[in-house]
C-alpha cells in the first residue's frame, strides 16, 4: 500500500519540477533530488525503476543558472551499479538494467555541456560510466537468445539494454571534445583487457566501430594513438591478444583515413614496423625475455606467425585509403628499414642474427607488397624515386629465393598502372594476343626520361634474376610479367630494342651455361624466351619479325617442345636429358631480328651488339659478400662504335688497401704541389735577374722549336702509312694525305 503513496508522493514532486521556473527550479532541486536519491537506495525495482524516471524528466529541463554546489557523483555510482543488476527474475534485470542506462544518460546530458558544473569527463566518473555501458553491449547475445515470441517483439526491441547503451554510448562519444576522448577510451581498453575480449575480437571490433564512428572525424587521430600506446604497452601479452589488437587498429584505421590521421600516420606504420621486429625476436628466442629460463612464459611460434600476418594485413588495408603522396612517404619508410648488408646498414652476424635479418627483409619486403598493391601514379620517377629503386633492387641479388621473388612482385605492382598483371599470370605462346584485351597507352615523357635513367638498372637485375639456380615456376611466371608490363607501360622504340637484346642474351645463358644450371632452368629460360618475343613481335606488328618468332616457336613444337612455356611451366614439367648441342634452327638468330627490325625503323646497330650487364658496386650490397670480404668493383669498358666483340681491358680490382694507397698518394701529390709552388714563389723572389731571364728564355726556345716543328709538318706532309711508289725515274716518292687526316702533337691547342 505504501508504494502507491511513493508513487502519487513523486508524481506530485514531477509536476511542481516542471511546472517550475527556470529561475527558481534550484530551490527545489535538491529537495528533489534527496527524493531521487532515496528511491535508487532502496531495495526494491520498482522504487529504483520509479526514480530514475524522475531523475530523466529533471535531466530533460534546461536550465539558464548552473548550481555550483550540486554533485551527480552517487547518481553516476548508482545507475553504474544498476547497469550491472544480477537480479534471478530475467524481466526485471532488464528493467534494472534499462533504468540503470537512461540514468546514465540522463546525467551524461545534465552535465556534458556545462562546464560550470560536475565534470563528467574525469577518469573517476568515466571509469563507471564506459564500462557500465560496455558491460551491456558484451551481453547483447545473451539477450537475443532469450527474445520472447515475434508477436511481441517489436514492443520488447526498445526494451533492449545492449540497444540502449549503444545510443547512450554513441552520445557520449559525440559530445566529447578534444580534451576528453583520452578519458573516454582509456576505460574501453582497460575493459577489453580485464575481460579478455581481444582473442575473439569481435566484441573488440564492434566498440571501436562505435566509437569511430561517433566521434568527430578531427579526433580520430587520438583514438589511433590510444591504441598504438595500448599496443606498446602490451607488447609482452600473448600472440593473440597483439593480434587482437592489431585487427582492431586496422578497423579503426580505414575508418580514421576517411576523416583525418593527422601526424598518426608514419607514428602507426612505425609502431606496426617495431611489434614486427619484436614478434620475429620472440619467435626465435622463444621468450620475451630474449632467454628462456624458469618461469618463462613459452611462445608459440605460429600464434607469433599470425599476429605478424596481422600486422601486414594492417599495413596494407591502411596504406590503401591513404592519398598518393603519403602513401610514397610510407613506401619510402618502409624500405629504409630493411636491413640490407651494406657499409651504411650493418647487420647481426652469426647463425641466429642472419636467421633475424632474413625474417625482417621477408616481413618487411611483404609489407612493402601490401602497400604497392594498387598504387598508381602518373609519374614513374615519383613512383620509383632513385633511393628506393637502388635499396630495393640490391635485395634482388641475395641468394634468398623466397626475397627475389617479392622484389618482383614489388616491381611488377608499382609498373602496372592499367590492370595488366592477372594477364600474365600464365606464360604461354599465344598465337594471338588480342584475347587479352590489354590496355595499353602511349609512354609518356616521364616515363621515358625514367627509363632512360634506370632502365640499365633494371635490365641488369632482370639478367642477373634469371641465371639464379634456385629459381622455381614463381620466378619465371613473376620475371614474364616483369618483361610484359615493362613493354606495355613503359616502352619506346629504345626500350623495345634493348629488351629483346636482354631476352637473347638469357637465350644465350642456356645454351652457353657457363653457370652450370639445371636442366629444369636452361629449359624455364628458352621457354621464357620464346613467350616474351611472340608477346613483343605482336606488340611491335612487324610482320617480318612476327614471322620469324612464329616459325622458331612451331620448330620448337615439332622437335623441342621441353623448349616452349607450354610444356615446361607446368605441374609435371616434360624436360630432356640432354640440352647441349641445340641446332640453330631452334634458336631465335640476333642477326635475323637485326635485319627485320632495321627495315622497320628500329636502331639496327644497336640491335647487332649483344647485352651485357653493366656490372657496377651493388654487389656489395648482395647477401653474397659478407662483410669482412673484399669489395671489388668490376669496371667494364664496352665499344659503342663496332657491333663486334673487341678485347677488353681487364678488370681493375680495387680493394681497401688500392683505396686507402690512393688517398694516401693524393695527399703526399697535395703536398708536393705545395711545395713545388713554394720553391718557384722564393725563386722569384730571391734569384738573381740574369738567372730568370735565363730560365725563361730557355722555356721561349722550347716553345720556338715545337713551333717551328708543327710548320714543317705542315709544309711538308709525312709519309703515307700506306708506304711508298716508284716514280719513273725509279725515284720513291712519297703518297700525301689531307692536312685533317694527319695527326697532330699534343702541345697544338686549338
Amino acid at each position: 500500500m505504501w508504494c502507491r503513496y511513493v508513487c502519487i508522493a513523486m508524481e506530485a514532486l514531477d509536476q511542481l519540477l516542471m511546472a517550475c521556473h527556470c529561475q527558481s527550479i534550484n530551490l527545489f532541486v535538491e529537495s528533489f533530488l534527496k527524493m531521487v536519491a532515496k528511491l535508487l537506495e532502496s531495495e526494491k525495482p520498482n522504487l529504483q525503476i520509479l526514480g530514475t524516471n524522475s531523475f530523466v524528466k529533471f535531466a530533460n529541463i534546461e536550465e539558464d543558472t548552473p548550481s555550483y554546489h550540486r554533485s551527480y557523483d552517487f547518481f553516476v555510482s548508482r545507475f553504474s551499479e544498476m547497469c550491472h543488476s544480477s537480479h534471478e527474475d530475467l524481466e526485471i534485470k532488464t528493467k534494472i538494467r534499462m533504468s540503470g542506462i537512461k540514468g546514465l544518460q540522463g546525467v551524461v546530458r545534465k552535465t556534458v555541456n556545462d562546464e560550470l558544473q560536475a565534470n563528467i569527463w574525469d577518469p573517476q566518473h568515466m571509469d563507471k560510466i564506459v564500462p557500465s555501458l560496455l558491460f551491456n553491449l558484451q551481453h547483447v547475445e545473451e539477450a537475443e537468445s532469450r527474445s520472447p515470441s515475434p508477436l511481441q517483439a517489436p514492443e520488447k526491441e526498445k526494451e533492449n539494454p545492449a540497444e540502449l547503451a549503444e545510443r547512450c554510448l554513441r552520445e557520449l562519444l559525440g559530445r566529447a571534445a578534444f580534451g576528453n576522448i583520452k578519458n573516454a577510451i582509456k576505460p574501453v581498453l582497460i575493459h577489453l583487457d580485464n575481460h579478455s575480449l581481444w582473442e575473439p575480437k569481435v566484441f573488440a571490433i564492434r566498440c571501436f566501430k562505435i566509437i569511430m564512428y561517433s566521434i568527430q572525424p578531427q579526433h580520430s587521430h587520438l583514438v589511433i594513438q590510444q591504441l598504438l600506446s595500448h599496443l606498446d604497452a602490451n607488447s609482452r601479452s600473448a600472440a593473440t591478444v597483439r593480434a587482437g589488437i592489431v585487427e582492431v587498429l586496422s578497423e579503426a584505421a580505414v575508418i580514421a583515413a576517411t576523416g583525418s590521421v593527422g601526424p598518426t600516420v608514419l607514428e602507426m606504420f612505425n609502431t606496426l614496423l617495431r611489434q614486427l621486429r619484436l614478434s620475429i625476436d620472440y619467435a626465435l628466442t622463444g621468450s620475451y625475455d630474449g632467454a628462456i629460463s624458469l618461469g618463462t612464459k613459452i611462445i608459440k611460434e605460429h600464434e607469433e606467425r599470425m599476429f605478424q600476418e596481422a600486422v601486414i594485413k594492417t599495413i596494407g588495408s591502411f596504406a590503401s585509403t591513404l592519398p598518393t603522396y603519403q602513401r610514397s612517404e610510407v613506401i619510402l619508410f618502409i624500405m629504409s628499414k630493411v636491413p640490407l648488408p651494406s657499409l651504411h646498414h650493418p647487420m647481426e652476424t652469426g647463425r641466429t642474427g642472419e636467421n633475424r635479418n632474413r625474417l625482417t627483409q621477408i616481413m618487411l619486403l611483404k609489407s612493402l607488397l601490401q602497400v604497392s598493391t594498387g598504387f598508381q601514379s602518373n609519374n614513374m620517377m615519383s613512383a620509383l624515386p632513385s633511393n628506393f629503386l637502388d635499396r630495393l633492387l640490391s635485395t634482388a641479388l641475395m641468394e634468398d629465393a623466397e626475397i627475389r621473388l617479392f622484389v618482383l612482385e614489388i616491381l611488377i605492382s608499382f609498373i602496372d598502372r592499367h590492370g595488366n598483371r592477372h594477364k600474365f599470370s600464365t606464360i604461354s605462346t599465344l598465337s594471338d594476343i588480342s584475347v587479352l584485351k590489354l590496355k595499353v597507352d602511349k609512354c609518356s615523357r616521364q616515363d621515358t626520361i625514367f627509363m632512360k635513367k634506370h632502365s640499365q638498372q633494371l635490365y641488369r637485375h632482370i639478367y642477373l634474376s634469371c641465371k639464379e639456380e634456385t629459381n622455381i615456376r614463381k620466378h619465371y611466371e613473376a620475371l614474364y610479367g616483369l618483361l610484359a608490363l615493362i613493354s606495355i607501360e613503359l616502352a619506346n622504340e629504345e626500350v623495345v630494342v634493348d629488351l629483346i637484346r636482354l631476352v637473347l642474351a638469357v637465350q644465350d645463358v642456356a645454351q652457353v651455361n657457363e653457370e652450370n644450371l639445371p636442366v629444369y632452368n636452361r629449359c624455364a629460360l628458352y621457354a621464357l624466351g620464346a613467350a616474351y618475343l611472340n608477346l613483343i613481335s605482336q606488340l611491335t606488328t612487324v610482320p617480318a619479325f612476327c614471322q620469324h618468332i612464329h616459325e622458331v616457336i612451331e620448330t620448337r613444337k615439332k622437335e623441342a617442345p621441353y623448349m616452349l612455356p607450354e610444356d615446361v611451366f607446368v605441374e609435371r614439367p616434360r624436360l630432356t636429358h640432354n640440352l647441349d648441342g641445340v641446332v640453330i634452327e631452334l634458336l631465335f638468330r640476333q642477326s635475323k631480328i637485326s635485319e627485320v627490325l632495321g627495315g622497320s625503323g628500329y636502331n639496327a646497330d644497336r640491335l647487332c651488339v649483344p647485352y651485357i650487364p653493366q656490372l657496377t658496386d651493388e654487389d656489395r650490397l648482395s647477401k653474397r659478400k659478407s662483410i669482412g670480404e673484399t669489395i671489388s668493383l668490376q669496371v667494364e669498358v664496352e665499344s659503342r662504335n663496332s657491333p663486334e666483340k673487341e678485347e677488353r681491358v681487364p678488370a681493375e680490382e680495387i680493394t681497401y688497401e688500392t683505396l686507402k694507397k690512393a688517398i694516401v698518394d693524393s695527399v703526399a701529390v697535395e703536398e708536393q704541389e705545395r711545395e713545388r709552388r713554394r720553391q718557384v714563389v722564393e725563386k722569384f723572389q730571391k734569384a738573381p735577374f740574369e738567372e730568370i731571364a735565363a730560365h725563361c728564355g730557355a722555356r721561349a726556345s722550347l716553345l720556338q722549336s715545337k713551333l717551328n716543328q708543327i710548320f714543317e709538318i705542315t709544309i711538308r706532309p709525312p709519309p703515307s702509312p700506306s708506304g711508298t711508289i716508284t716514280a719513273a725515274y725509279g725515284q720513291p716518292q712519297n703518297h700525301s694525305i689531307p692536312v685533317y687526316e694527319m695527326k697532330f702533337p699534343d702541345l697544338c691547342v686549338y
